[in-house]
């Protein structure tokens, strides 16, 4: 029977795992599949990255609860890097759900049993069929009676090209193109290095950066910027209600003053030129910079779609979102501090019982928070339980500010918030 099967989650991130708590408590049984080598594989790969968010912000309720019955201590202050995320949170709450969290699982799409997305005629009565490729590289396909899609966007980061596209010849320049927060700038010592972006990963990267070129004469650093002014993505300074986010604008803005930055503002990245002593980076108005020995193109990430063609989604045309998100989290309108908080209303599918949630469900717009997806984790959960009551009510609770969290949102629109714990170290993460 369908009912008997078990409730299939994409991905083992803080949502994915965090869904899996839910659903035990429930008396639902949930398996997720996960394509990293880990639990938090994709949070992992940031690991050098300190959240401004304090360590009661990153824990979901379910999970707490449950690492609580294993004896397992979360620590209850501070401002962890992702690493400790991962280390003290995401692998002992895997550990504790034990071998219903599968590492090295990839999904490669999602259908209805017999169905494909055309066919009405007894569709809602079909289980899932969810397709996988397994850690030996065989390929399985494995029923569920619901599907929970939180993987994520950390695997499909912006390009550089400002319309969407990369730029002419950024595939072919990809050795000298880096899509992340770098973990270690020493090796650019002397170089002339690019920034792209707006958000705080670039803002972060711009002041790693600047303080190499503090301590080695001889290094340049040119922030290319989209817009017409850094005011946007310096942030509120010393006015932000969040001091650990304020310090970053804050710092970024002495290393332009002290010229330790270039600013270059309206340049829209057309094109990479490959040559011999570097790239030279080429806006839609004709201006060139280069030749420059690293690109940072920071500009966001999107949403892997591709395994959700056979399902019957909605999803919005400019976002990628789950289309009743949009009008919510359109970054046009809102920052993380006024995005509200969205639950199984939202979130609910064409499909019955499928539902992208977390990150994912936000697409590109760069507002999520950690605890908005714990939300949603739970009232997801609580609809497919029966309780429709907790599913429809509203138990987010969030800093007059906001808070951000979660696994790989490092956006340029500006409006997530993250930030270092300390001045001396800025390092920022956001969303996952």
């Amino acid at each position: 029977m369908v009912a008997e099967l078990p409730v299939i989650v994409i991905g083992a991130g803080p949502q994915g795992l965090a869904a899996a708590a839910h659903l035990l408590e429930r008396g639902l049984e949930p398996l997720v599949l996960e394509r990293g080598e880990i639990a938090g594989a994709a949070v992992a790969e940031w690991g050098h990255v300190r959240l401004f968010s304090a360590w009661d912000e990153l824990v979901d309720s379910a999970s707490r609860r449950r690492l609580e019955a294993t004896g397992h201590p979360i620590p209850s202050s501070g401002y962890p890097k992702a690493s400790a995320w991962v280390r003290d949170y995401l692998h002992p709450l895997a550990a504790a759900l034990g071998d219903r969290v599968r590492t090295r699982h990839e999904v490669t799409g999602i259908t209805r049993l017999g169905r494909d997305k055309v066919i009405d005629s007894g569709r809602a009565e079909q289980p899932f069929a969810v397709r996988v490729v397994d850690a030996e590289g065989n390929e399985q396909r494995l029923l569920a009676r619901a599907v929970l899609d939180a993987s994520g966007t950390w695997s499909t980061p912006g390009p550089a090209g400002s319309d969407g596209l990369p730029a002419m010849g950024e595939i072919t320049a990809a050795a000298r193109v880096d899509y992340r927060i770098p973990a270690d700038v020493s090796e650019l010592a002397g170089r002339h290095v690019a920034v792209v972006g707006a958000g705080h990963s670039a803002v972060h990267t711009v002041l790693r950066l600047a303080e190499l070129a503090d301590r080695a004469p001889g290094t340049r650093v040119t922030w290319l910027l989209r817009r017409g002014s850094a005011t946007a993505a310096l942030g509120g300074g010393e006015a932000d209600a969040l001091p650990h986010r304020a310090a970053l604008g804050v710092r970024a803005g002495r290393a332009i003053e002290r010229g330790a930055v270039e600013v270059v503002t309206g340049f829209r990245v057309t094109e990479i030129r490959d040559g011999r002593e570097g790239i030279e980076i080429l806006a839609d108005d004709g201006r060139a910079v280069g030749p420059v020995d690293r690109l940072f193109a920071l500009t966001g990430f999107r949403p892997d779609l591709s395994i959700l063609t056979e399902l019957r989604v909605a999803i919005d045309p400019s976002l990628d979102s789950v289309a009743a998100l949009a009008a919510e989290i359109d970054p046009n309108v809102h920052s993380c501090g006024t995005v509200a908080a969205t639950g199984v209303a939202e979130l609910a599918q064409p499909e019955p019982d499928f539902f992208v949630i977390g990150a994912k469900s936000y697409g590109r717009a760069p507002t999520f928070l950690a605890l908005t997806g714990y939300e949603q984790v739970r009232s997801v959960v609580a609809h497919l339980a029966g309780d429709h009551a907790a599913a429809a009510r509203n138990e987010l609770v969030l800093p007059a500010t906001g808070v951000c969290g979660g696994s790989g949102s490092f956006d340029d629109a500006g409006g997530c918030c993250a930030a270092p714990a300390t001045p001396q170290q800025v390092t920022i993460a956001s969303r996952p």
